[in-house]
């Protein structure tokens, strides 16, 4: 077991302020597309060779994406959209490939009639071809919806600016392609009778944005779930309670919940937890009985102060509580600690802070204390690990 070994470890030591459009020397897409066309030699279409010399993909994303282009008869169309992501938009490689691994069937769309109107569209927004240029790998899907201009223009609104809406985007690609009526503007209004600021919510974490999305029904279920562990709609970790109950199928909770029992804590002292630090909820078996395990047993606290302070089972045994708690250890056998300093103080603090408290001081008095905290405490809880891996 992990915490066995930790304790024998223990024991043995870009927004661009651009607004301006296009330049005037893109080349024209007629340009592009007979280019394009030109570039096509006649013959049968090898996707997925395709697919990884010209668009950058590995074998396997190749081999993954080519049955979505595969009926295309040339590369006439792929090149012309790839000429227009490169040339006219100037999105890197990287991001171009980015887009096809996303959705193969890009490279399928009509370059004037349906990629160059959606551009225009956010380029009357205001949007620059920068903006644009970051804007198409987080979500290709939506330049193929007519309703890309407005809903861009609802959630630019709703969200406050630019980069939060791309933000947003790297975990909820389809943002900008969902229905405005039916799902946008339901699960917005319900979210703020709840008193929620969206553009807080935003903000809270990668995952807990994708709740925009969220069929309304499904989201009112997941509010009820989350008031059900004890957090109310107003308070200050009710977006935390609904990222950990809206991903998290309801079994798991109960597990994790049922965890806690077994340690200890009662049901009240779920609860409290719940109320101060949901996250502890949605984290793995395998966290929180390493972390209720090391704090109970090898730190001594009680199960009162962990409910009190439950971030301090979020934190990493390996990276941040055995290394200090060794530390500590051997500067309190040495007498050179003054008082005994609150555990929660010494775990919750910054890094650069409890090393120029509790490193740097003593470096003189103990040889070698940097690099037993750097590397000694934190190599031995490893190499304890791994000798329980090949035995």
């Amino acid at each position: 077991m992990v915490v066995s070994h930790l304790r024998a470890a223990l024991s043995g030591i870009l927004r661009s302020p651009s607004r301006l459009p296009a330049s005037s020397h893109d080349p024209p897409l007629a340009f592009l597309q007979s280019s394009a066309a030109v570039a096509s030699s006649s013959g049968s279409f090898a996707a997925e060779d395709y697919l990884v010399s010209r668009c950058g993909l590995t074998q396997a994303q190749a081999l993954k994406a080519a049955a979505k282009i595969s009926h295309l008869p040339s590369r006439a169309r792929p090149d012309a959209v790839l000429a227009y992501l490169e040339s006219t938009l100037g999105i890197p490689a990287a991001g171009v490939a980015r887009v096809v691994v996303m959705d193969p069937t890009f490279l399928c769309a009509d370059v004037e009639q349906t990629l160059a109107r959606r551009v225009a569209d956010l380029h009357d927004l205001g949007l620059s071809r920068d903006e644009i240029a970051r804007l198409v790998p987080l979500a290709p899907n939506s330049f193929r919806n007519r309703f890309l201009r407005s809903n861009l223009e609802f959630w630019l609104a709703e969200l406050g600016s630019f980069d939060k809406l791309l933000k947003v985007l790297r975990s909820c690609s389809g943002l900008l392609s969902m229905d405005l009526d039916k799902v946008a503007r339901p699960n917005v209004d319900f979210l703020r009778q709840c008193g929620q600021d969206i553009s807080e919510i935003a903000g809270t974490n990668l995952y807990i944005s994708r709740i925009f999305t969220m069929k309304p029904e499904l989201l009112k279920e997941t509010v009820q779930r989350a008031e059900e562990l004890g957090v109310e709609r107003g308070a200050r970790m009710f977006r935390r309670a609904l990222a950990v109950v809206a991903f998290t199928d309801s079994e798991v909770v109960a597990r994790r919940i049922r965890l806690l029992h077994n340690a200890g804590f009662s049901k009240d002292d779920v609860l409290a937890i719940a109320r101060k630090q949901p996250l502890v909820l949605g984290l793995s078996e395998q966290k929180v009985q390493v972390n209720v395990d090391f704090l109970m047993k090898d730190v001594g606290l009680e199960v009162s102060y962990i409910v009190r302070r439950p971030v301090l089972l979020m934190y990493s045994v390996e990276r941040r509580l055995l290394p200090r708690h060794c530390l500590l250890k051997v500067l309190r056998e040495k007498g050179l600690l003054k008082g005994e300093p609150d555990y929660y103080g010494t775990a919750s603090m910054g890094e650069k802070i409890f090393v120029e408290k509790y490193v740097h001081p003593f470096k003189n008095h103990v040889p070698g204390l940097t690099d037993d905290y750097v590397s000694k405490c934190w190599g031995k809880a490893m190499d304890g690990i791994r000798s329980q891996k090949t035995d």
